[in-house]
């Protein structure tokens, strides 16, 4: 039985659920919003850091209720922000979680966590590409080769 009515709906819901478990079992959690928190800043945080098309090609791959928000507040003209070290990205991925009450967890291991996710779940060669665009200090938040 359909939830909404419409099958495109329905599999977006479907899909974004899967992505929420399995952020929800790496990382030992139990709020779905806990989850959704980490992957939109996450996902908002890497799609600043890229060129707007290397963006753009992320988003493409992201489930439809991911996609809306991974877009939400972007402007294509500010990015790529300029991060070069690891220790400032995770800064203002840590920042932004502050803004949350759901986030008390390291925030390296959140985004190596997330990371891993759309490893797993984004194409090879779009994984590459952005890999590729990273500085060499971001890179090992990346997870090893498959």
């Amino acid at each position: 039985m359909s939830m909404t009515g419409l099958d495109v709906f329905d599999r977006t819901i479907q899909s974004t659920n899967e992505w929420l478990k399995d952020l929800m079992l790496e990382m030992n959690w139990e709020d779905k919003r806990k989850a959704y928190a980490a992957i939109r800043i996450c996902l908002h945080a890497l799609r600043d850091r890229l060129i707007p098309d290397e963006a753009v090609h992320l988003g493409a791959q992201l489930p439809m209720l991911i996609r809306g928000s991974y877009y939400e507040g972007w402007k294509p003209s500010a990015t790529p922000k300029k991060v070069r070290d690891k220790e400032s990205f995770v800064s203002f991925i840590k920042e932004s979680f502050s803004d949350t009450v759901l986030f008390e967890e390291d925030a390296e291991t959140t985004i190596r966590a997330v990371f891993k996710l759309l490893y797993f779940r984004i194409s090879p060669g779009e994984i590459d590409d952005i890999i590729k665009t990273f500085p060499k200090d971001l890179r090992p938040l990346w997870p090893e080769k498959r």
